[in-house]
């Protein structure tokens, strides 16, 4: 098997191999040829080309959504590295273990106006779980070591010094591995080489010292008081944000459902799903607020107990009602960390949420309460008028999603965008075989698509992408890759802009507006479809969509988009009117 001759480069991917990271998503380049050498020359490795690094690096996050495990980006040296931050960032808030290993100048070349070169080390500090800087090897092209860092060798043979180097990014390569395995958060590797780049061995000339992360027992999370409260609390609210799919078992939310005393709020990203749970949040806060006895219903609403676990939570309107009626004590179950969303934290359980909730459901009592009764009541209302809303109104982003989410096919895998997209969602219910995701620890656009390709890779179901326009056409170079398989599908929202700020406070009917928030454009999908390998069609109507929706996701040899094309000047009229309808 072929191996890069620099030391260095192969004990990064001996490493790699020993934990078991075997998807690597490369964007090309020169500096960084040693590691593609030796990746790409090894079959236990699955190696992705993708040119576009910040496109490269939500791929690598989309499939280790999917996947539940870490996945490696490579890159060269400069600023290809910097386009990896908002998939990082991403990463980081949601707690997915990317993995990014960035190739580097020699040290005595960074800030003497070398090609290339950027301050790569610590680059991502505010946003990454550990911070690998490897040091250069000094047994390989000694004589520029010797002519450009003699101090490097001055303590001792070039061998001796090696043993040194080796020892320390042995050491740093470990650290940095097991982070991400076990913290669950991105980790940079930045590894520098000096020239010849392409040098080949035959066999590896160095071997790996590799520490595995050590396996954690989980303590003991249930506190002799916490059953007691639970069973005497009358008002009690569980909130689950962004959730793997079949992550928590279907009889343990089957028998927290049964509680009167019990309301669970879920969201589309939950992934969690029961006839009893209230999964359109705002449907049920909106009309609380429009209320004239506003302060007498909030109160009635808020929860003694507070039960949360998942990422992060879409609807601002349930944030703002818990930082306002803060629950007596709020409880979050995650194995690694507790966001303070509501300012009302009491305690973090350090576990997985279906192991507590199998060590804690099966003993709890359900509590006589008029709870779930009241707003359940209340949620039924406003199913039978969002029916009658269906009914009356125009074709318009509120009418298109209700009809797109109908029709997804059972078992998909569903990407969704954020701004709009995402929110529009969660106003009407998905088949529990559905399978959801949405960069939500960021909540950004810039990247939507490059995820939703990465997370189809592995995914046996097809893959649906529902995006907005300014996410998809920001996000245009997702396609740009040679890995999308014949049943990915994407409908696009095409309203002209960004809808979403003709809904938030401070819309203006001005030039301005239109161009600085709104971003109006004329644009579509058609040439892009062509030149990427996309059937495409659009739509402007109801009976059109249907039909197409009707022959959307039926076999095909390439993969399709359906843009959807509604009008921009009405959605935010009819979506507002929504929520005065059922109030």
């Amino acid at each position: 098997m072929i191996h890069s001759s620099i030391p260095s480069a192969q004990l990064v991917v001996q490493h790699f191999k020993a934990k078991k990271i075997k998807n690597i998503v490369i964007s090309p380049g020169s500096r960084n040829a040693p590691l593609i050498i030796s990746f790409t020359e090894d079959p236990y490795f699955n190696c992705f080309s993708i040119v576009d690094e910040r496109s490269a690096a939500f791929f690598a996050l989309g499939m280790a959504l999917q996947l539940q495990e870490p996945v490696a980006t490579l890159c060269s040296s400069g600023s290809a590295l910097l386009n990896y931050y908002p998939a990082i960032a991403e990463a980081y808030y949601s707690g997915i273990p990317l993995v990014i290993i960035s190739a580097d100048r020699p040290p005595y070349k960074i800030d003497v106006g070398d090609g290339q070169t950027i301050r790569q080390d610590h680059v991502f500090h505010r946003h990454i779980g550990y911070s690998a800087n490897l040091k250069q090897d000094v047994s390989h092209c000694v004589s520029r070591v010797e002519k450009y860092a003699p101090q490097w060798l001055e303590n001792g043979t070039v061998e001796e010094n090696q043993d040194k180097v080796k020892a320390y990014n042995d050491s740093e390569l470990n650290k940095a591995l097991n982070v991400a395995l076990q913290v669950k958060v991105p980790v940079h590797v930045n590894v520098p080489f000096e020239e010849p780049l392409y040098d080949r061995l035959e066999g590896p000339s160095t071997t790996a010292l590799i520490v595995l992360p050590e396996a954690k027992e989980d303590e003991n999370f249930l506190s002799g008081d916490m059953l007691d409260t639970w069973n005497a609390a009358s008002r009690k609210m569980v909130l689950v944000g962004v959730n793997t799919p079949n992550s928590v078992e279907q009889q343990l939310l089957d028998k927290l459902a049964e509680d009167p005393s019990v309301i669970v709020m879920t969201e589309t990203t939950s992934n969690l799903h029961h006839p009893r749970f209230f999964s359109s949040i705002d449907s049920i806060m909106a009309p609380i607020e429009k209320s004239a006895s506003k302060e007498e219903l909030f109160q009635k609403f808020q929860p003694d107990i507070l039960l949360t676990f998942g990422g992060l939570v879409v609807s601002k309107k349930i944030k703002a009602f818990l930082r306002d009626y803060k629950p007596k004590r709020h409880w979050h179950v995650d194995e690694v960390k507790a966001f303070d969303t509501f300012f009302a934290l009491t305690k973090h359980i350090r576990t997985s949420a279906n192991n507590f909730l199998s060590n804690f459901i099966p003993k709890t009592k359900n509590v006589d309460s008029d709870y779930f009764g009241f707003w359940n009541a209340r949620k039924v209302g406003y199913e039978v008028k969002r029916a009658e809303y269906l009914n009356q109104i125009a074709f318009s982003d509120f009418s298109a999603f209700k009809q797109i989410i109908d029709t997804v096919p059972k078992g998909s895998q569903v990407h969704l965008s954020n701004s709009s997209t995402v929110r529009y969602a969660q106003l009407f219910p998905l088949h529990p075989s559905l399978k959801v995701y949405c960069n939500r620890g960021t909540s950004g656009i810039d990247g939507s698509t490059s995820t939703a390709v990465g997370g189809s890779i592995y995914e046996q179901d097809p893959t649906l992408l529902i995006t907005g326009d300014l996410s998809f056409f920001y996000d245009s170079n997702g396609l740009w890759n040679n890995y999308i398989k014949p049943d990915f599908r994407i409908i696009l929202i095409n309203n002209s802009g960004g809808g979403i700020f003709r809904i938030l406070p401070g819309k203006e009917d001005t030039d301005n507006f239109e161009t600085f928030f709104e971003t109006s454009h004329h644009m579509n999908a058609a040439h892009l479809s062509a030149q990427f390998g996309f059937q495409h069609i659009t739509v402007n109507n109801e009976e059109d969509l249907q039909k197409s929706l009707e022959k959307f996701y039926e076999k095909s040899d390439s993969p399709k988009i359906l843009e959807v094309v509604t009008p921009r000047l009405l959605n935010n009229k009819i979506l507002l009117g929504y929520f005065d309808f059922i109030s």
